[in-house]
């Protein structure tokens, strides 16, 4: 798929033609947002108008509720990642500033969507609000539709086990480590984004190296412990198995994310990778020698590569 990705308004053009439009945070990219991209491609390509997805970085919450913004499914380079599978048009990402923040649900509508988007219609979810503090509701839309001209379309939820799926309930499916759950409402692996640091060289040193990711603080992560994964760096793609949590070799360590890619052992420092935990191996636990934790990697390869076959 081809994904015109725009970086703020001020890289925007307004279009000569007419667009078909849908905005949100689409934190995780899940089933319920994976129907909206669908229905935005479908329309615009009856209509053989250009679609056009919005959203805002960093998440609006950052600057609306500072004390407690929700930790994030996807952070923007992980978003782009997925959005590359499921959608194909123009990406805009607005900054999302005091400006964006103050503007009511008409002010927004006015000089974003009608002026700048040369909006024809616009698709959203059924719990689509908008406008400062949220305030702007599907009714409010309704009528700034009659009000401006553009169509709109609400887009229905999806259901599962009766309710809604909600960036919300996937982000308690994960608190909640139920991991196999959070994979089945987004729909998709979930991804760990994040460029190679160096670590202490442990891994290398007893035979397993790994990539140490540098991920976002804000990035909500899954439980502790082992995992198998994929991992994607570029168009290559690996098999592999990731540990997350606190090394305890390392007593200044705060909770890390490692990755140890199945033979495959290249200087990869400063490459963005992308890791995708799979299947719960085990917890963490603590070793006081390295061959201990020598026989346990032994074993957690063996539990992985059998949960892959």
């Amino acid at each position: 798929m081809s994904l015109n990705i725009i970086r703020g308004i001020e890289n925007f053009h307004k279009n000569d033609h007419k667009t078909v439009v849908t905005i949100g945070t689409f934190d995780g990219v899940h089933r319920g947002h994976q129907a909206i991209l669908k229905k935005l491609a479908d329309t615009a390509s009856k209509r053989n108008l250009p679609p056009l997805a919005i959203t805002f970085e960093p998440h609006p919450r950052v600057l609306v509720t500072p004390d407690s913004p929700p930790p994030l499914l996807t952070c923007l380079n992980e978003k782009i990642r997925l959005f590359t599978k499921y959608f194909e048009g123009t990406f805009l990402v607005l900054n999302f500033n005091d400006h964006l923040k103050n503007l009511n649900a008409e002010e927004f509508t006015t000089e974003y969507l009608v002026e700048k988007m040369n909006l024809a219609k616009l698709i959203v979810g059924y719990d689509h609000a908008f406008g400062k503090n949220r305030s702007g509701t599907i009714n409010d839309l309704m009528n700034l539709s009659r009000r401006y001209s553009f169509e709109l379309e609400i887009v229905d939820p999806v259901i599962v086990d009766g309710r809604p799926i909600s960036s919300t309930r996937i982000r308690k499916a994960m608190a909640g480590n139920n991991y196999s759950q959070a994979l089945s409402l987004l729909g998709h692996p979930y991804p760990i984004g994040g460029r190679v640091i160096r670590g202490i060289g442990l891994g290398k040193k007893i035979g397993y190296p790994t990539a140490n990711l540098e991920v976002s603080s804000r990035k909500l992560l899954p439980a502790d412990g082992v995992y198998s994964c994929r991992a994607e760096m570029g168009k290559q793609t690996f098999d592999g198995m990731m540990f997350i949590g606190k090394n305890n070799f390392n007593p200044g360590a705060e909770r890390s994310v490692e990755v140890n890619l199945f033979d495959f052992n290249e200087d990869i420092y400063d490459r963005e990778i992308f890791c995708y935990p799979e299947i719960f191996i085990r917890e963490n636990r603590k070793y006081t020698e390295t061959s201990e934790l020598i026989r346990q990697l032994e074993i957690d390869k063996k539990n992985v590569l059998m949960s892959k076959e």
